[in-house]
């Protein structure tokens, strides 16, 4: 059943992670990503790093991660990706 959100999105044809605040992962090749619509960032190491979303949480398993830019809405992960996760 959709939501008064999804509803007017719908009817407006507006993209749904826009009006939705959902997460968007772009992935260039395996070694950069970027999340934006995220919420905050829970763990962070160069193996692994765990991340809120408004729709859960989103896992990143991979060698020498590192935050290469953070900002309120966007952050961009460099190194080798090997996995991603939504818990």
């Amino acid at each position: 059943m959709l939501n008064l959100k999804e509803k007017l999105a719908n009817a407006l044809a507006l993209p749904k992670e826009i009006a939705l605040d959902l997460p968007i992962l772009t992935a260039t090749g395996r070694g950069e990503l970027s999340i934006e619509n995220y919420k905050n960032l829970i763990e962070f190491s160069d193996t692994a790093i765990r991340i809120r979303t408004r729709e859960g949480t989103i896992s990143i398993q991979g060698e020498r991660l590192i935050l290469r830019q953070i900002t309120a809405e966007n952050l961009l992960i460099k190194g080798r990706v090997f996995g991603i996760v939504y818990e």
